[in-house]
Order: C-alpha cells, then sequence, then structure tokens
C-alpha cells in the first residue's frame, strides 16, 4: 500500500506543476480548461460539481478564464442559466493542457510489456471504480481525463457512477 501511495503522490505532483504552468494558472484552471473543452456548453454548477469547489471559487475561475480570452458566457439552455464554451485561443490551450498530461504519464508505462499493462489497466480500473463513490465524485475523479482516450461506456468511473445513480434511485423510489 505505501507504494500506491508514493506514485499517487508523486504522480499528482507532477501533474499538478506541468498543467498549471501550462494553463497558466495554479489550482483548478488546467482542470476548468480540460472540463469545458471536452463537455462546451456546461453551466458553472456543472463545472463546479466537476471540480469540485464552491460556487464562487468557480465564478472567479470562470471569470479569470473570460478576462484572459479563454473563454466566454453563452445563453443557456434555459434564461437563467449560462453556458460555457472556449474560444479558439481557450481550445488550443486546453488542448496543451491534455498533450502536457500525457507527456507526464505516457513515459511512466515505457518498457512494460502487454501483459503487464493489461494487467496494471485492469487493477487501476478496479481502483478507480471503489474510488468512485458518486456520481458527482466520479466527475471529480475525471476532471483532468482525455475524454477521448477514455469513452464513456468503457470508462470504469463512468460506469462505476451509473451504477450509484442507479442505486440511488432504487433507494428514492
Amino acid at each position: 500500500m505505501n507504494l500506491l501511495g508514493a506514485v499517487v503522490v508523486g504522480v499528482h505532483d507532477r501533474l499538478a506543476e506541468v498543467t498549471e504552468v501550462t494553463a497558466g494558472r495554479a489550482g483548478v484552471t488546467a482542470a476548468a480548461l480540460a472540463t469545458v473543452a471536452q463537455y462546451p456548453g456546461l453551466t458553472i454548477e456543472q463545472l463546479r460539481r466537476c471540480l469540485g469547489i464552491s460556487q464562487p471559487a468557480t465564478v472567479r475561475t470562470v471569470d479569470a478564464l473570460q478576462a484572459g480570452g479563454l473563454l466566454v458566457r453563452e445563453p443557456g439552455a434555459d434564461r437563467r442559466s449560462l453556458a460555457l464554451r472556449l474560444t479558439e485561443a481557450g481550445r488550443e490551450r486546453a488542448g496543451r493542457v491534455l498533450r502536457a498530461r500525457a507527456e507526464v504519464l505516457d513515459p511512466l508505462l515505457e518498457g512494460l510489456e502487454d501483459a503487464e499493462r493489461q494487467s496494471l489497466e485492469a487493477t487501476l480500473e478496479h481502483v478507480l471504480s471503489r474510488l468512485t463513490t458518486s456520481a458527482q465524485r466520479g466527475d471529480e475523479i475525471c476532471r483532468l481525463c482525455d475524454i477521448g482516450s477514455c469513452p464513456p461506456a468503457n470508462c470504469p468511473v463512468e460506469c462505476a457512477s451509473q451504477r450509484h445513480e442507479h442505486a440511488d434511485e432504487e433507494r428514492n423510489a
């Protein structure tokens, strides 16, 4: 277990360092860019849930992205909501964040045989399904994911989130 803890800390620290530098701002900016890039039209509340931060902190993040010319607020699905969309500069920056993420993660697996990769993947899928204790927690876990690499139908976090949603619906029925 100590090895897992060390890996988690080491990977987190390196990802935070690289993505924050690439995003041009510390904190959740990189995750906000990646999330809005992959889910254009999110509301501030939907983004807040993915980032796992307060509503005022989310508004400050959105304000900073908008002030930097990376994001715009547009009319949402109803009169009360606003849809968040990245500008061309924002999409380009989000792409750089996801590439920087890959540049940290890809070398960690170099030299593994196919069987080792498959075993690691199965283990990580199990761990991710255990970490996903609710749909919201699933959104938080995937806030810096490259959705194209892990389509929702095959994503262990998405599958676990759906199981939790289904169980919640059954309890509330």
